[in-house]
């Protein structure tokens, strides 16, 4: 993507933060930083504390937004390593990092970071040290008011920023169809998957859709994708994503660009083949570049 593009940011959407040393994810974004010319935005998340554990091994899941407030000032040290060591002591991280050789300077002395975040501590983090917040394809704009602007307010009262400088991402589910059902069936395929872990739960209830969540959980538990598929609401679809017609989708993203500052859009999958996901994705680029 890098190499292919000379104008647009390039960004890691939501890298498991836990995943990597802070070095490799330092060492990762300035070459990627590199090849762009500059245009990076390294994207973090820790995933849900099932994932910590069994996906990657962490004996520590707890306080994940501890963790990634100590991460990100951290690595923007790294970055900095041509002007003196880096030593570090906290209760996620270690580091007694000197350089063995000369250090450039980076292309940039800071690369933005995003951190992900659902519930509203970890909305909070963003607030407190990233540069922007990566929001759920399952925000609605109800919770991005009454949710996610109040949490970045309160966290970046807690360390003297302004909230303004908190770029708010969204990443909204679209599926663009001649046959609109069929695309509202795709959507509400992909919304489902997201909903069925318990811990999205007070994220979709503070959005009114505590029940068809409820639902979606016992369909899963079932083995149940049909019935997954059938507890999303129109209401609940029209909420949070997009789908129809490319006359339809377009009037839909009209509708949520104001809730963020930048809008991603994003092809659902679940239940979908690759070719009908490569597909919607191409036209949704031709959506966006005509928009």
């Amino acid at each position: 993507m890098a190499s292919n593009t000379t104008r647009c940011r390039v960004g890691s959407a939501i890298a498991y933060a836990v995943g990597r040393s802070p070095l490799i994810l330092a060492n990762e974004a300035r070459g990627l930083d590199e090849l762009s010319g500059g245009r990076l935005v390294l994207g973090l998340g820790t995933g849900t504390k099932g994932m910590q554990i069994g996906w990657h091994g962490v004996k520590d899941p707890e306080s994940p937004a501890v963790r990634l407030e100590e991460l990100v000032p951290l690595l923007r040290r790294i970055w900095k390593l041509n002007q003196g060591p880096v030593k570090h002591e906290g209760r996620f991280y270690s580091m007694n990092l000197t350089a063995t050789a000369e250090v450039l300077p980076p292309v940039r002395e800071q690369i933005p970071i995003f951190t992900a975040g659902v519930n509203r501590r970890m909305i909070e983090t963003a607030g407190r040290v990233s540069d922007g917040l990566v929001c759920h394809p399952t925000f609605s704009s109800r919770y991005v008011d009454e949710v996610v602007r109040p949490a970045i307010a309160k966290g970046a009262e807690r360390t003297g920023r302004d909230p303004g400088a908190v770029e708010i991402v969204g990443m909204l589910l679209c599926s663009v169809n001649a046959d609109e059902e069929l695309a509202r069936r795709e959507v509400a395929g992909q919304l489902a998957f997201y909903a069925a872990p318990r811990a999205y739960g007070p994220m979709l209830e503070a959005s009114g859709f505590g029940e068809e969540a409820e639902r979606i959980r016992q369909a899963f538990a079932d083995r149940d994708h049909e019935a997954m598929i059938g507890a999303v609401s129109d209401e609940m679809l029209d909420a949070i994503a997009v789908a129809g017609t490319p006359e339809q989708v377009r009037a839909g993203i009209a509708r949520r660009e104001a809730d963020f500052d930048h809008l991603s859009l994003y092809s659902p999958s679940f239940t979908m083949s690759l070719e009908r996901v490569q597909q919607n994705t191409l036209e949704l680029i031709r959506i966006g570049a005509s928009g």
